[in-house]
């Protein structure tokens, strides 16, 4: 059984599942899909195109799948997917999608600090940390795993990896390649993510591979020499073969 304050605004045709809570003034509007065990404190908006899991905590003032922010929207029916088990702090933003791919993605088990915004037809993977006022342009591509600090700023169709640690206040308009750490100003590779490796269960000899293929990929003039190095010189692992995939599809450039 739902547990709705007298004060909160469901529409009709809102559909929810079993043992959510709903807090005073919040509303949720029609076309509304939410699971079960969710919890949405006070003033939380949930507009219509959201379609949520279970198990999120929504915190004062989020709002979620807004009306993207971009001039090319033309009303068109879109969606806003957030997975389970995520934490949205308060005044979270995120909306939904456009025509360009009709739904923005939150997978499962993030964290998103208090005041940051996920834009239009962003996908964002699991087990992601997003620090308070971080502002994720539109069409940005977040892989598993990454951690991305306080107030900073994704340019549009970035992609990020997984497994990568970004400092606080950074600025960027290329791509993040996996298992790196970056920052300073103008924002450079800062060397791989040892201490989040570790910390996710990756061995010696795994890290040890990661360092040598950026070691030999930044080593070169040019990134496609490094890739041909890496392919040369080091085994073809799991981890390996990522980051010559992600390098070799990637469409703005990779942050060196």
């Amino acid at each position: 059984m739902n547990q709705i304050s007298p004060l909160a605004y469901v529409h009709p045709e809102a559909r929810l599942g079993e043992n959510n809570r709903i807090g005073p003034f919040c509303c949720i509007d029609r076309n509304t899909v939410i699971g079960n065990n969710n919890v949405l404190l006070n003033h939380v908006i949930i507009h219509e195109g959201a379609r949520i899991g279970d198990n999120n905590e929504f915190f004062p003032g989020a709002s979620i799948s807004t009306k993207p922010q971009d001039l090319k929207f033309k009303g068109e029916e879109t969606l806003c997917e957030i997975g389970n088990n995520n934490s949205i702090r308060e005044n979270v933003t995120i909306s939904r999608g456009t025509a360009s791919k009709g739904t923005t993605v939150v997978g499962s088990n993030c964290l998103l600090m208090e005041s940051m915004h996920i834009a239009h037809d962003c996908v964002l993977g699991s087990n992601i940390i997003i620090g308070n006022s971080t502002k994720l342009a539109g069409e940005v591509v977040i892989d598993d795993n990454a951690i991305i600090s306080a107030a900073v700023l994704c340019h549009q169709f970035c992609r990020i990896g997984g497994y990568v640690m970004v400092q606080g206040g950074s600025r960027f308009s290329q791509d993040i390649p996996p298992f790196v750490t970056v920052g300073k100003d103008p924002i450079r590779y800062a060397g791989i993510n040892i201490v989040g490796l570790r910390r996710r269960g990756f061995t010696k000899e795994q890290i040890d591979q990661i360092h040598d293929a950026y070691r030999l990929l930044y080593s070169k003039g040019l990134i496609a020499e490094g890739i041909d190095e890496i392919k040369r010189n080091l085994p073809q692992t799991k981890e390996i073969g990522y980051i010559i995939d992600f390098v070799t599809n990637s469409k703005r450039g990779i942050v060196r």
